[in-house]
């Protein structure tokens, strides 16, 4: 088929089904699907929720067509079977970030306004994931058409651990083999061909809570928070507030301090103002603590400095990626004890074990201690390979760019394969209005147009990818 025409049947097709497509993406938002270990089963392994909004994409991709299947509720998977048994494969996700505060619309029940789509999912990662399987969808009919099967098998993975620690495509991929190639629809175009190592740990303090009753603040470890409160002993008439901090009278000799910041994704934290951080300088600016409690919120104040990890002494660059990043997560107070997670995304001229040496180092001088949660080691794949090139072909076709593929400091599902990247749907050549959020963020959306623009860059690329030889 002449690419012209296999481009005026992706848009004839992407018409026709949009409404359904909004459908089932209406489907999925709808599932607050946020992990919830404490809830987990057999077969539920990541919770009732997160297993909800696999269940609903397995059954979305069979009623498409495709021979769909529910692996014990780790992840799933669903194929249109080529002349090989070999893959070319597609994963996104179906679970997601805790809502979080300050939206302006229900975030579990799409909103159409001005040709977006706004709800928790839409752009990370339920919307791409309904993208995905439309693509299927397509080739699915070309063949029940023809009759003629696709060179390779193609495959979209349905993901459901995502947002945490990805521990879906690890078990996947113990059990199933490689793709010869694979994109993952969670991300910008025109293609991320490396990602930055990405490090996680929690530092605690000693066990303390005399003055500070309470800490808490953020929603997940992999983002800024955008909100944090803290209840400490004392006098609220002799407390200001601040443009972003309320005081409150909370009673019985207690204040309630509220911190209000600007989120952001863990690995692009410019711009953003970090709640937990903002209060942990009023803290110290106002006494408010006890000598037992003071060297915690010192380590906090270096956690806080900066976000290219330069007061923690881990500042790092290399030519192949952008500076690395740190920031603070979550903290949370249990027994007394705060514990607050810090999330770095790193080049190749450090290693997640020197970051563990030297944060820890300065833990141990401020009577904490550190533990590592996470460390992802950064990966890259070649930009002028054949598959890569043939779908920043494709994008840069679509929008009349001349772009070539790049680098970000966040990880997806493409770090875990042997061949591919992250491709699409967000587009910062094409921007949002200030009105919609970001993935992560209150008000998340994504533009209507944009996303018929990516399902037919995605179906013409699978097509292209299907001509290889892998």
């Amino acid at each position: 088929m002449a690419d012209e025409e296999l481009k005026r049947q992706a848009h004839d097709f992407v018409e026709a089904n949009w409404e359904d497509i909004v459908k089932d993406i209406e489907d999925l938002v709808a599932v607050r699907s946020v992990e919830d270990m404490e809830h987990a089963t057999e077969g539920m392994p990541y919770g009732p929720a997160p297993y909800e909004a696999l269940r609903r994409g397995v059954e979305i991709a069979s009623r498409l067509g495709l021979d769909a299947h529910n692996c014990d509720g780790h992840i799933g998977y669903a194929d249109l079977v080529g002349r090989s048994e070999r893959q070319i494969a597609m994963i996104a996700h179906t679970d997601i970030v805790p809502e979080g505060t300050g939206w302006h619309f229900d975030p579990f029940k799409v909103t159409r306004k001005d040709g977006y789509l706004i709800g928790r999912g839409v752009l990370d990662d339920k919307g791409p994931f309904v993208l995905e399987l439309y693509t299927a969808k397509f080739f699915a009919e070309q063949v029940a058409r023809t009759g003629e099967r696709l060179p390779y098998t193609l495959r979209c993975i349905i993901g459901n651990n995502e947002e945490t620690d990805m521990r879906d495509v690890e078990w996947y991929l113990e059990r199933y083999e490689q793709p010869e190639f694979l994109f993952s629809p969670d991300a910008d175009f025109p293609l991320i061909c490396g990602e930055k190592g990405g490090f996680s740990a929690t530092i605690r303090s000693g066990k303390v809570s005399d003055v500070i009753v309470d800490f808490d603040g953020g929603t997940v470890g992999n983002a800024v928070a955008g909100e944090a409160t803290a209840t400490v002993r004392g006098d609220a008439r002799l407390l200001a507030g601040t443009d972003r901090i309320d005081v409150e009278d909370a009673g019985e000799g207690l204040v309630r301090l509220t911190a209000h910041g600007i989120g952001a994704h863990a690995s692009t934290p410019e711009g953003s103002v970090n709640a937990i951080g903002l209060l942990v300088d009023y803290l110290l600016a106002n006494g408010l603590y006890s000598d037992a409690e003071k060297p915690f919120l010192d380590m906090e104040g270096l956690v806080f400095g900066s976000t290219d990890g330069s007061t923690l002494g881990i500042a790092a660059t290399d030519d192949l990626f952008d500076p690395l990043t740190c920031i603070g997560g979550t903290i949370r107070t249990r027994d007394g004890v705060f514990e607050q997670t810090i999330d770095s995304r790193y080049p190749t001229s450090i290693t997640g074990e020197e970051i563990a040496r030297r944060v820890g180092a300065l833990c141990e001088a401020h009577g904490c201690t550190l533990t590592v949660d996470l460390d992802m080691v950064p990966f890259s794949t070649d930009p002028d390979s054949e598959g890569v090139q043939a779908l920043v072909g494709t994008y840069n076709e679509y929008t009349g760019r001349n772009d070539r593929p790049f680098t970000i400091g966040g990880g997806t599902y493409a770090r875990h394969f042997k061949a591919g990247g992250a491709f699409g749907p967000n587009d910062p050549s094409f921007p949002m209005p200030e009105w919609v959020g970001a993935e992560h963020s209150a008000d998340e959306g994504f533009s209507e147009e944009q996303f018929k623009r990516a399902l037919e860059i995605y179906i013409v690329s699978v097509a292209r990818l299907m001509r290889l030889s892998f």
